[in-house]
């Protein structure tokens, strides 16, 4: 089954206060999935008659449970957020490629003198309702599909599975965890990254990314490179023939 789309971003800042997602920012349901099928770590964010509550977890999609997927997970056993009753929807807070923007990076700096740093970021917001599964079969299941996941693509450690774990070993750990399943009701994803600006201030943060010696920046570059540069284009050719139309052209 699919995964959820994401919401409509004019409802999604306007109505429920939630997350506040601008139309030049909206995220397509591909690279909703897409985020979701490569979730890695995420944090947990639940509220009980005690208060908040937050754990940063690894998980895996299951884009067949439930209605619209599940995430799923495990906790330890003595972690409150599993024992206490949940008020409400869980949430799980799903960040994409994300880095600092310096002003530098941009031509349009030398022209305005007016750009200020920012921060790109790709973010998916998760709803659902919590489900502790306090079956050994179950978590052991999922524990082996976050294994499998996550040693997917490294070939330094594609040689491990739970199975070589001693059996004994294993029953012990299982008995420490239980299984977390959020079944997912909608989301609200945002790809805050610079699709708002020129096509050539947005070449200009990608090659200022590319110079930078960390993964996080090559990362961002690349999604930018890959969707902003387009995202722009296309935005700003719309706006020339709106100007054209009008009489004058964001070129002359």
């Amino acid at each position: 089954m699919a995964p959820p789309l994401s919401v409509d971003p004019a409802r999604s800042g306007a109505h429920n206060g939630r997350v506040y997602v601008p139309q030049h920012f909206a995220m397509s349901d591909d690279h909703v999935r897409e985020l979701l099928a490569d979730v890695g770590a995420a944090d947990l964010v639940t509220v009980h008659p005690t208060g908040l509550a937050a754990t940063y977890l690894p998980f895996v999609f299951d884009p067949g449970a439930a209605d619209h997927g599940a995430l799923l997970t495990h906790v330890a056993r003595n972690n409150p957020q599993c024992r206490e009753p949940v008020l409400g929807e869980a949430l799980v807070l799903i960040h994409g490629a994300d880095h600092y923007v310096s002003p530098r990076w941009l031509p349009s700096r030398e022209r305005t003198g007016t750009v200020v740093p920012t921060w790109n970021y790709l973010t998916v917001h998760a709803y659902g309702q919590l489900v502790v599964q306090d079956d050994p079969a179950w978590t052991e299941a999922a524990v082996r599909r976050l294994t499998e996941a996550h040693e997917r693509g490294r070939p330094e450690q594609a040689a491990y599975s739970v199975d070589q774990v001693p059996a004994d070993h294993l029953e012990r750990m299982l008995r420490a965890i239980v299984g977390i399943e959020v079944r997912l009701t909608r989301v609200e994803a945002k790809a805050k990254m610079s699709q708002n600006r020129s096509p050539e201030d947005v070449r200009g943060i990608v090659a200022g990314l590319r110079s930078q010696p960390d993964d996080d920046a090559v990362l961002t570059a690349t999604w930018m490179a890959q969707h902003s540069v387009p995202a722009a284009e296309r935005r700003y050719a719309l706006l020339d023939q709106l100007r054209v139309a009008r009489g004058r052209s964001t070129r002359g």
